[in-house]
Protein backbone atom coordinates (compact mmCIF):
# COMPACT_ATOMS: atom_id res chain seq x y z
CA UNK A 1 0.00 0.00 0.00
CA UNK A 2 3.03 2.06 0.37
CA UNK A 3 3.80 2.33 -2.74
CA UNK A 4 0.07 3.41 -3.74
CA UNK A 5 0.20 5.98 -0.87
CA UNK A 6 2.97 7.86 -2.10
CA UNK A 7 1.68 7.98 -5.69
CA UNK A 8 -1.59 9.20 -4.33
CA UNK A 9 0.10 11.69 -2.22
CA UNK A 10 2.09 13.11 -5.55
CA UNK A 11 -1.09 13.12 -7.59
CA UNK A 12 -2.60 15.17 -4.91
CA UNK A 13 -0.22 17.91 -4.67
CA UNK A 14 0.01 18.17 -8.46
CA UNK A 15 -3.85 18.79 -8.12
CA UNK A 16 -3.38 21.28 -4.73
CA UNK A 17 -6.09 18.17 -2.80
CA UNK A 18 -4.17 17.20 -0.06
CA UNK A 19 -6.77 17.46 2.08
CA UNK A 20 -8.32 14.00 0.78
CA UNK A 21 -6.00 12.34 3.08
CA UNK A 22 -6.20 14.74 6.03
CA UNK A 23 -8.36 11.82 7.97
CA UNK A 24 -6.12 8.61 6.19
CA UNK A 25 -4.75 7.22 9.15
CA UNK A 26 -8.07 7.09 11.32
CA UNK A 27 -9.45 5.01 8.80
CA UNK A 28 -9.80 1.18 8.72
CA UNK A 29 -7.51 -0.93 6.35
CA UNK A 30 -10.32 -1.15 4.09
CA UNK A 31 -11.51 2.44 3.94
CA UNK A 32 -7.97 3.37 3.15
CA UNK A 33 -7.35 0.77 0.08
CA UNK A 34 -10.79 2.54 -1.11
CA UNK A 35 -9.82 5.71 -0.99
CA UNK A 36 -6.82 5.42 -2.87
CA UNK A 37 -8.43 3.65 -5.18
CA UNK A 38 -10.60 6.54 -5.47
CA UNK A 39 -7.99 8.68 -5.74
CA UNK A 40 -6.44 6.94 -8.21
CA UNK A 41 -9.34 6.21 -10.61
CA UNK A 42 -10.31 10.46 -10.73
CA UNK A 43 -9.64 12.41 -14.19
CA UNK A 44 -8.67 15.54 -12.05
CA UNK A 45 -8.16 17.12 -14.78
CA UNK A 46 -11.98 16.50 -15.59
CA UNK A 47 -13.32 17.99 -12.35
CA UNK A 48 -10.73 21.03 -12.46
CA UNK A 49 -12.32 21.79 -15.90
CA UNK A 50 -15.68 21.41 -14.50
CA UNK A 51 -14.98 23.64 -11.61
CA UNK A 52 -13.98 26.55 -13.70
CA UNK A 53 -17.02 26.09 -16.00
CA UNK A 54 -18.90 26.98 -12.97
CA UNK A 55 -17.25 30.52 -12.48
CA UNK A 56 -18.01 31.36 -16.51
CA UNK A 57 -21.14 33.41 -17.42
CA UNK A 58 -23.19 31.75 -19.72
CA UNK A 59 -23.20 33.45 -22.94
CA UNK A 60 -26.08 33.62 -25.56
CA UNK A 61 -24.95 31.37 -28.52
CA UNK A 62 -25.97 31.74 -31.90
CA UNK A 63 -27.44 28.10 -32.38
CA UNK A 64 -30.19 28.01 -34.47
CA UNK A 65 -33.29 27.02 -33.44
CA UNK A 66 -36.07 25.06 -35.37
CA UNK A 67 -39.25 23.34 -34.64
CA UNK A 68 -39.26 19.69 -34.73
CA UNK A 69 -41.75 17.19 -36.87
CA UNK A 70 -43.66 14.12 -34.72
CA UNK A 71 -45.95 11.95 -35.53
CA UNK A 72 -49.17 12.21 -33.10
CA UNK A 73 -49.83 8.23 -31.96
CA UNK A 74 -53.60 8.70 -32.39
CA UNK A 75 -53.23 10.31 -35.71
CA UNK A 76 -51.44 7.76 -37.29
CA UNK A 77 -55.46 6.18 -39.04
CA UNK A 78 -54.26 2.99 -41.21
CA UNK A 79 -50.74 3.49 -40.82
CA UNK A 80 -50.86 2.88 -37.42
CA UNK A 81 -51.84 -0.36 -37.78
CA UNK A 82 -48.54 -0.99 -40.36
CA UNK A 83 -46.46 0.46 -37.93
CA UNK A 84 -47.88 -1.67 -34.91
CA UNK A 85 -47.21 -4.56 -36.84
CA UNK A 86 -43.50 -3.97 -37.47
CA UNK A 87 -43.27 -3.33 -34.15
CA UNK A 88 -45.07 -6.73 -32.70
CA UNK A 89 -43.06 -8.54 -35.18
CA UNK A 90 -39.72 -7.71 -33.61
CA UNK A 91 -40.88 -8.04 -30.22
CA UNK A 92 -42.39 -11.38 -30.96
CA UNK A 93 -38.60 -12.05 -32.31
CA UNK A 94 -36.90 -11.06 -29.18
CA UNK A 95 -35.41 -7.44 -30.28
CA UNK A 96 -36.53 -5.50 -27.69
CA UNK A 97 -34.84 -4.85 -23.62
CA UNK A 98 -36.25 -2.67 -21.37
CA UNK A 99 -34.10 -0.06 -19.18
CA UNK A 100 -34.99 1.64 -15.84
CA UNK A 101 -33.30 4.23 -14.88
CA UNK A 102 -33.04 3.68 -11.07
CA UNK A 103 -29.96 5.47 -9.25
CA UNK A 104 -32.11 8.05 -7.37
CA UNK A 105 -33.27 7.68 -3.42
CA UNK A 106 -36.71 8.74 -2.37
CA UNK A 107 -35.92 11.31 -0.17
CA UNK A 108 -37.81 14.33 -1.49
CA UNK A 109 -41.07 11.56 -1.04
CA UNK A 110 -39.70 11.12 2.93
CA UNK A 111 -38.80 7.67 1.86
CA UNK A 112 -35.88 6.15 3.05
CA UNK A 113 -34.87 3.93 0.57
CA UNK A 114 -34.04 3.48 -3.31
CA UNK A 115 -37.16 5.43 -5.13
CA UNK A 116 -37.97 2.64 -6.87
CA UNK A 117 -39.42 0.81 -3.31
CA UNK A 118 -41.39 3.85 -2.96
CA UNK A 119 -45.49 2.68 -2.56
CA UNK A 120 -47.52 5.57 -4.24
CA UNK A 121 -50.44 4.33 -2.00
CA UNK A 122 -52.26 2.11 -4.24
CA UNK A 123 -54.64 -0.44 -1.77
CA UNK A 124 -52.43 -3.09 -3.44
CA UNK A 125 -49.78 -1.36 -1.49
CA UNK A 126 -47.23 -2.20 -4.81
CA UNK A 127 -43.85 -0.17 -4.87
CA UNK A 128 -42.62 1.74 -8.41
CA UNK A 129 -40.69 -1.73 -9.20
CA UNK A 130 -43.59 -3.88 -8.78
CA UNK A 131 -45.77 -1.67 -10.98
CA UNK A 132 -43.06 -1.00 -13.81
CA UNK A 133 -42.56 -5.11 -13.64
CA UNK A 134 -46.22 -6.15 -13.76
CA UNK A 135 -45.94 -4.52 -16.97
CA UNK A 136 -43.14 -5.46 -18.67
CA UNK A 137 -44.79 -8.99 -17.60
CA UNK A 138 -48.37 -8.47 -19.12
CA UNK A 139 -46.69 -7.25 -22.41
CA UNK A 140 -44.21 -10.80 -22.19
CA UNK A 141 -47.15 -12.71 -21.60
CA UNK A 142 -48.59 -11.13 -24.89
CA UNK A 143 -46.05 -11.85 -27.19
CA UNK A 144 -45.46 -15.09 -25.82
CA UNK A 145 -41.44 -14.00 -25.02
CA UNK A 146 -39.55 -12.54 -21.74
CA UNK A 147 -38.40 -9.12 -22.38
CA UNK A 148 -35.03 -9.00 -20.20
CA UNK A 149 -35.10 -5.75 -18.35
CA UNK A 150 -32.20 -4.29 -17.17
CA UNK A 151 -32.26 -1.94 -14.29
CA UNK A 152 -29.41 0.61 -13.28
CA UNK A 153 -28.96 1.57 -9.35
CA UNK A 154 -26.02 3.87 -8.21
CA UNK A 155 -23.47 3.27 -5.46
CA UNK A 156 -25.36 4.54 -2.82
CA UNK A 157 -28.62 2.58 -3.41
CA UNK A 158 -27.30 -0.58 -4.90
CA UNK A 159 -26.92 -2.90 -2.18
CA UNK A 160 -30.43 -1.84 -0.90
CA UNK A 161 -31.98 -2.47 -4.32
CA UNK A 162 -30.60 -6.00 -4.99
CA UNK A 163 -31.80 -7.10 -1.44
CA UNK A 164 -35.32 -5.41 -2.13
CA UNK A 165 -35.59 -7.57 -5.09
CA UNK A 166 -34.09 -10.89 -3.65
CA UNK A 167 -36.85 -10.51 -1.04
CA UNK A 168 -39.09 -10.21 -3.36
CA UNK A 169 -37.90 -13.11 -5.33
CA UNK A 170 -36.79 -10.60 -8.30
CA UNK A 171 -40.86 -10.69 -8.87
CA UNK A 172 -40.96 -13.64 -11.32
CA UNK A 173 -37.57 -12.78 -13.41
CA UNK A 174 -34.34 -14.75 -12.69
CA UNK A 175 -31.52 -12.73 -12.07
CA UNK A 176 -28.83 -13.03 -14.61
CA UNK A 177 -30.59 -14.62 -17.03
CA UNK A 178 -33.55 -12.09 -17.71
CA UNK A 179 -33.10 -9.61 -15.17
CA UNK A 180 -29.84 -7.65 -14.64
CA UNK A 181 -28.42 -4.77 -12.53
CA UNK A 182 -25.33 -2.14 -13.02
CA UNK A 183 -24.29 1.20 -11.56
CA UNK A 184 -24.07 4.06 -12.62
CA UNK A 185 -21.33 6.23 -12.97
CA UNK A 186 -20.49 9.05 -10.09
CA UNK A 187 -17.97 12.11 -9.92
CA UNK A 188 -16.69 13.80 -6.95
CA UNK A 189 -18.53 16.58 -5.62
CA UNK A 190 -16.73 19.94 -5.47
CA UNK A 191 -16.84 22.88 -2.61
CA UNK A 192 -17.34 27.06 -4.26
CA UNK A 193 -13.09 26.97 -4.22
CA UNK A 194 -12.99 23.46 -6.34
CA UNK A 195 -11.71 21.42 -3.16
CA UNK A 196 -13.57 18.32 -3.70
CA UNK A 197 -15.12 16.68 -0.64
CA UNK A 198 -15.06 13.86 1.66
CA UNK A 199 -18.26 12.69 3.17
CA UNK A 200 -18.80 10.97 6.42
CA UNK A 201 -17.74 7.66 5.63
CA UNK A 202 -14.03 9.46 4.65
CA UNK A 203 -14.43 8.46 1.20
CA UNK A 204 -14.28 11.37 -0.91
CA UNK A 205 -17.98 12.23 -1.59
CA UNK A 206 -19.84 11.63 -5.22
CA UNK A 207 -23.07 11.82 -6.80
CA UNK A 208 -24.29 9.94 -9.80
CA UNK A 209 -23.51 11.68 -13.33
CA UNK A 210 -27.11 12.27 -14.47
CA UNK A 211 -29.29 10.39 -16.77
CA UNK A 212 -26.29 11.30 -19.40
CA UNK A 213 -24.36 8.54 -17.69
CA UNK A 214 -26.59 5.96 -19.40
CA UNK A 215 -24.87 5.21 -22.43
CA UNK A 216 -21.51 4.74 -20.81
CA UNK A 217 -22.35 2.57 -17.86
CA UNK A 218 -24.51 0.11 -20.16
CA UNK A 219 -21.44 -0.25 -22.18
CA UNK A 220 -18.49 -0.08 -19.19
CA UNK A 221 -20.82 -2.60 -17.26
CA UNK A 222 -20.75 -5.21 -19.98
CA UNK A 223 -24.86 -4.76 -20.48
CA UNK A 224 -24.89 -4.31 -24.22
CA UNK A 225 -22.66 -6.83 -24.57
CA UNK A 226 -25.03 -8.88 -22.80
CA UNK A 227 -27.65 -7.44 -25.16
CA UNK A 228 -25.94 -8.76 -28.40
CA UNK A 229 -26.04 -12.42 -26.85
CA UNK A 230 -29.29 -12.22 -26.02
CA UNK A 231 -29.94 -10.52 -29.83
CA UNK A 232 -31.17 -7.42 -28.89
CA UNK A 233 -31.57 -4.69 -31.16
CA UNK A 234 -33.76 -2.41 -29.15
CA UNK A 235 -33.44 -1.00 -25.87
CA UNK A 236 -36.18 0.80 -24.26
CA UNK A 237 -34.70 3.43 -21.79
CA UNK A 238 -36.85 4.95 -19.18
CA UNK A 239 -37.34 6.10 -15.54
CA UNK A 240 -38.44 4.43 -12.37
CA UNK A 241 -40.47 7.04 -11.34
CA UNK A 242 -42.44 6.83 -14.05
CA UNK A 243 -45.71 4.88 -12.87
CA UNK A 244 -47.74 4.54 -16.39
CA UNK A 245 -44.31 4.66 -18.55
CA UNK A 246 -44.86 2.10 -21.12
CA UNK A 247 -41.15 0.25 -21.65
CA UNK A 248 -43.00 -1.84 -24.75
CA UNK A 249 -44.51 0.04 -27.40
CA UNK A 250 -44.90 -1.73 -30.88
CA UNK A 251 -45.93 1.39 -32.87
CA UNK A 252 -43.11 3.26 -31.58
CA UNK A 253 -40.66 0.19 -32.42
CA UNK A 254 -42.54 0.03 -35.80
CA UNK A 255 -41.81 3.86 -36.42
CA UNK A 256 -38.45 3.60 -35.86
CA UNK A 257 -37.83 0.49 -37.94
CA UNK A 258 -39.62 2.02 -40.95
CA UNK A 259 -38.16 5.22 -40.85
CA UNK A 260 -34.69 3.76 -40.22
CA UNK A 261 -33.74 6.07 -37.32
CA UNK A 262 -31.46 4.81 -34.28
CA UNK A 263 -33.39 6.86 -32.15
CA UNK A 264 -37.19 7.48 -31.13
CA UNK A 265 -38.61 9.10 -28.43
CA UNK A 266 -42.29 9.78 -26.68
CA UNK A 267 -43.82 13.35 -26.26
CA UNK A 268 -46.53 14.75 -24.40
CA UNK A 269 -47.57 18.11 -25.47
CA UNK A 270 -46.77 20.85 -23.12
CA UNK A 271 -49.58 21.50 -20.63
CA UNK A 272 -49.16 25.43 -21.21
CA UNK A 273 -47.44 27.29 -23.24
CA UNK A 274 -44.53 28.20 -20.29
CA UNK A 275 -44.48 24.77 -18.73
CA UNK A 276 -41.15 24.18 -17.11
CA UNK A 277 -40.06 21.49 -19.65
CA UNK A 278 -37.77 20.87 -21.91
CA UNK A 279 -38.96 20.14 -25.25
CA UNK A 280 -38.25 18.77 -28.39
CA UNK A 281 -36.45 20.73 -31.47
CA UNK A 282 -33.65 20.97 -33.90
CA UNK A 283 -30.67 22.24 -33.11
CA UNK A 284 -27.99 23.52 -36.14
CA UNK A 285 -30.16 21.28 -38.35
CA UNK A 286 -29.72 18.60 -35.67
CA UNK A 287 -32.14 16.66 -32.87
CA UNK A 288 -32.13 18.24 -29.68
CA UNK A 289 -34.02 19.37 -26.38
CA UNK A 290 -33.75 22.90 -25.76
CA UNK A 291 -34.69 23.46 -21.99
CA UNK A 292 -37.59 25.80 -20.48
CA UNK A 293 -34.70 28.52 -19.35
CA UNK A 294 -33.50 28.47 -23.05
CA UNK A 295 -36.66 29.71 -24.58
CA UNK A 296 -38.03 33.11 -25.11
CA UNK A 297 -41.61 34.14 -24.43
CA UNK A 298 -41.78 34.58 -28.42
CA UNK A 299 -40.81 30.97 -28.79
CA UNK A 300 -42.83 29.79 -25.92
CA UNK A 301 -46.28 30.79 -27.24
CA UNK A 302 -45.58 31.00 -30.87
CA UNK A 303 -48.29 28.56 -32.76
CA UNK A 304 -48.40 27.09 -36.32
CA UNK A 305 -51.38 27.08 -38.94
CA UNK A 306 -53.27 24.98 -36.86
CA UNK A 307 -52.59 26.49 -33.72
CA UNK A 308 -50.37 24.09 -31.65
CA UNK A 309 -47.52 25.21 -30.47
CA UNK A 310 -44.30 25.21 -32.41
CA UNK A 311 -42.16 24.13 -29.67
CA UNK A 312 -44.74 22.38 -27.34
CA UNK A 313 -43.45 18.19 -27.88
CA UNK A 314 -42.06 17.79 -23.76
CA UNK A 315 -39.54 15.32 -23.49
CA UNK A 316 -40.41 12.71 -20.76
CA UNK A 317 -37.69 10.64 -20.70
CA UNK A 318 -39.12 7.87 -22.59
CA UNK A 319 -36.76 6.83 -25.51
CA UNK A 320 -36.06 4.21 -27.85
CA UNK A 321 -32.47 3.51 -29.29
CA UNK A 322 -30.62 1.07 -31.34
CA UNK A 323 -28.25 -1.06 -29.76
CA UNK A 324 -25.66 0.64 -32.14
CA UNK A 325 -26.39 3.94 -30.91
CA UNK A 326 -25.91 3.12 -27.42
CA UNK A 327 -22.49 1.86 -28.40
CA UNK A 328 -21.32 4.79 -30.20
CA UNK A 329 -22.85 7.23 -27.62
CA UNK A 330 -21.38 5.25 -24.96
CA UNK A 331 -17.88 6.08 -25.93
CA UNK A 332 -18.19 9.74 -26.57
CA UNK A 333 -18.06 11.61 -22.87
CA UNK A 334 -21.61 13.50 -23.25
CA UNK A 335 -20.80 17.37 -21.43
CA UNK A 336 -21.56 18.06 -18.15
CA UNK A 337 -23.65 20.65 -16.28
CA UNK A 338 -22.69 21.99 -13.11
CA UNK A 339 -26.03 21.63 -10.33
CA UNK A 340 -25.41 23.96 -6.86
CA UNK A 341 -26.36 21.68 -4.42
CA UNK A 342 -26.67 21.31 -0.23
CA UNK A 343 -24.27 18.28 0.75
CA UNK A 344 -22.59 17.10 4.25
CA UNK A 345 -18.79 16.84 4.42
CA UNK A 346 -16.50 16.28 6.64
CA UNK A 347 -13.71 19.40 7.15
CA UNK A 348 -9.92 19.32 7.41
CA UNK A 349 -10.48 18.71 11.14
CA UNK A 350 -12.86 15.95 10.85
CA UNK A 351 -16.04 17.81 11.92
CA UNK A 352 -19.52 17.03 9.86
CA UNK A 353 -20.35 20.14 8.54
CA UNK A 354 -24.50 20.37 7.81
CA UNK A 355 -25.00 23.24 5.59
CA UNK A 356 -28.58 25.02 5.51
CA UNK A 357 -28.03 26.54 1.64
CA UNK A 358 -26.22 24.86 -1.39
CA UNK A 359 -22.54 24.72 -0.96
CA UNK A 360 -21.27 22.46 -3.98
CA UNK A 361 -21.27 21.32 -7.09
CA UNK A 362 -22.35 18.21 -8.22
CA UNK A 363 -22.09 17.69 -12.17
CA UNK A 364 -24.10 15.39 -14.19
CA UNK A 365 -24.90 15.07 -18.08
CA UNK A 366 -28.18 14.58 -19.65
CA UNK A 367 -29.62 11.71 -21.77
CA UNK A 368 -30.94 14.00 -24.36
CA UNK A 369 -27.39 15.65 -24.87
CA UNK A 370 -26.73 12.62 -27.17
CA UNK A 371 -29.63 13.16 -29.35
CA UNK A 372 -27.57 15.70 -31.51
CA UNK A 373 -24.97 12.58 -32.66
CA UNK A 374 -27.87 11.35 -35.09
CA UNK A 375 -29.01 12.68 -38.16
CA UNK A 376 -32.70 12.49 -37.37
CA UNK A 377 -34.92 10.62 -35.03
CA UNK A 378 -38.59 10.00 -34.34
CA UNK A 379 -40.62 11.95 -31.84
CA UNK A 380 -44.47 10.45 -31.20
CA UNK A 381 -46.67 12.06 -29.62
CA UNK A 382 -48.73 10.36 -26.51
CA UNK A 383 -51.30 10.87 -24.37
CA UNK A 384 -50.36 12.35 -20.64
CA UNK A 385 -53.55 10.84 -19.11
CA UNK A 386 -52.25 7.03 -20.57
CA UNK A 387 -48.15 7.32 -20.16
CA UNK A 388 -46.88 9.98 -18.04
CA UNK A 389 -47.42 9.48 -14.25
CA UNK A 390 -44.05 10.72 -12.55
CA UNK A 391 -43.03 10.45 -9.41
CA UNK A 392 -41.02 13.50 -8.30
CA UNK A 393 -42.26 15.56 -5.57
CA UNK A 394 -43.84 15.26 -2.50
CA UNK A 395 -47.67 15.81 -1.82
CA UNK A 396 -47.12 18.88 -0.55
CA UNK A 397 -46.02 19.97 -4.03
CA UNK A 398 -49.18 19.10 -5.97
CA UNK A 399 -47.00 18.55 -9.09
CA UNK A 400 -45.98 14.89 -10.37
CA UNK A 401 -46.29 13.92 -6.57
CA UNK A 402 -47.61 10.11 -5.18
CA UNK A 403 -51.17 11.81 -5.38
CA UNK A 404 -51.28 12.86 -8.94
CA UNK A 405 -49.32 9.50 -9.97
CA UNK A 406 -51.84 7.17 -8.07
CA UNK A 407 -54.95 8.76 -9.24
CA UNK A 408 -53.54 8.68 -13.20
CA UNK A 409 -52.88 4.86 -12.58
CA UNK A 410 -55.56 3.99 -10.82
CA UNK A 411 -57.76 6.03 -13.43
CA UNK A 412 -55.98 4.43 -16.70
CA UNK A 413 -56.56 0.65 -14.99
CA UNK A 414 -59.71 1.00 -13.74
CA UNK A 415 -58.99 0.48 -10.45
CA UNK A 416 -61.87 3.43 -8.66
Amino acid sequence: MDNTLEEAKTILKKYNQEHLLNRFEQLEENKQKELLNQILNIDFDLINNLYTNTKKKIVNNNDKIEPMEYLDKYKLYDDYKYYENIGKSSIRNKKLAAVTMAGGQGTRLGHNGPKGTYDIGLLSHKSLFELLSDSLKEESKKYEVTIPWFIMTSKENNEETLEFFEKNKYFGYQKDKNIFFFIQGELPMVDTEGKILIGEDGLIKQAADGHGGIYESLVKSGMTEKMRQLGIEWVFIGGVDNCLVKMVDPVLMGIAIDKEVTVACKSIVKANPHEKVGVFCKRNGKPSVIEYSEISDDMAEAVDENGELLYGESHILCNLFNINAIERMGKTPLPYHSAFKKAKFIDEKGNLVVPDSPNSYKFEAFLFDAFGEVDDMAILRVKREEEFAPVKNSDKDGIDCPSTARELYEKFYNLK
